[in-house]
């Protein structure tokens, strides 16, 4: 298991290497440069400026140059500086926002898997009934529905109509002067609707998977036979079908990460929260490749490291794969 785990921290270097040199590129050809705002916006600047400007950010230098040169210095775990206004570090700037994304992240994947993975299986075991066909269409609905869409459903909705939850930021006016008890309450209360929108897509997708999965298992030669020997039900479908069935959806989820990374640019911009994909939304304005390249790079890392856990626990839901290994 451990040689296991080496050869496959070992197979990132290269990858990450190789993500980064696809970004790196992709940006650079994008259409605009990060001196557009300071020079074209500005009738006084002159050609003399904007030379200036490209040599100060290094974009007088050729591509393959100027990435060596961003690859010694990512090497060193130096970004480099932000070219927006405040020329802070790139790290700086997206270790403030990086805990928020993770935090809607987790709990966004909570939530996914403490509502599909029930649901899936009671789907399947009680095929063809009135709650399988009620949660198939919700969760078709609820797949097909446009996430910012529904964020602004439930903003106005919930938030200016009723005024149950907030619909921006994550703490309220006066949040310093609250005690603990109403601080806690006054942050979940924010995170409610983030969280909701960012997990009703891969709930609607996840309960299908778990429900496609458990039919498949359930059909097997070795269910019929655990139910002859005269376990009980719940032994058969929790104990014995569950773990089979978990197996795809663990490699699934490992591939979800991706996706839940890039969707917090949406629901981070509707709910004006400070995470790493408004971050991520501003650099891309400002055509700020520095911190454009450093949040790819997290992404990138937080993506291969989601891929790895999900490898590891597929070898320890299957033994068969961590005895071969």
């Amino acid at each position: 298991m451990y040689r296991y785990l080496l050869r496959r921290l070992l197979m990132m270097i290269p990858l990450l290497i190789g993500i980064t040199l696809i970004s790196f590129t992709v940006i650079h050809l994008a259409p605009g440069e990060p001196t557009d705002m300071q020079t074209q916006m500005n009738p006084q600047a002159s050609s003399d400026l904007q030379a200036k400007l490209h040599k100060q950010y290094g974009l007088d230098k050729p591509l393959h140059e100027q990435y060596l040169l961003w690859l010694g210095r990512l090497v060193r775990l130096d970004f480099g500086e932000s070219f927006a206004q405040d020329n802070r570090p790139v790290l700086g700037k997206i270790t403030e926002r990086l805990p928020v994304t993770i935090l809607l992240n987790v709990l966004s994947l909570v939530v996914i898997m403490a509502v599909a993975l029930p649901l899936g299986v009671i789907s399947a075991v009680r095929r063809n009934s009135f709650f399988d066909r009620a949660s198939t269409v919700l969760v078709f609905v609820g797949f097909a529905m446009p996430s910012f869409w529904l964020a602004l459903l439930m903003m106005d909705w919930l938030g200016v109509r009723l005024g149950v939850l907030p619909v921006s930021g994550l703490k309220s006016l006066g949040y310093e002067y609250m005690d603990l008890s109403g601080q806690l309450l006054d942050r979940a209360a924010h995170l409610v609707l983030p969280v909701f929108i960012a997990a009703i897509g891969g709930l609607a997708g996840f309960s299908r998977y778990m429900r496609s999965n458990m039919l498949d298992v359930i059909r097997q030669d070795y269910i019929m036979t655990a139910r002859a020997k005269g376990l009980s039900e719940r032994v058969v479908i929790y104990k014995h079908a569950l773990r089979n069935a978990l197996l795809p959806v663990i490699t699934i989820l490992g591939l979800s990460v991706p996706g839940l990374i890039g969707g917090s640019v949406i629901f981070e911009t509707i709910f004006a929260i400070p995470g790493m994909g408004k971050l991520f939304y501003d650099g891309v304005m400002m055509r700020d490749y520095p911190l454009i390249m450093g949040v790819l790079v997290i992404g990138a890392v937080l993506t291969l490291v989601g891929n790895l856990l999900a490898d590891v626990s597929y070898a320890l839901a299957d033994p068969r794969i961590r005895n071969s290994e």
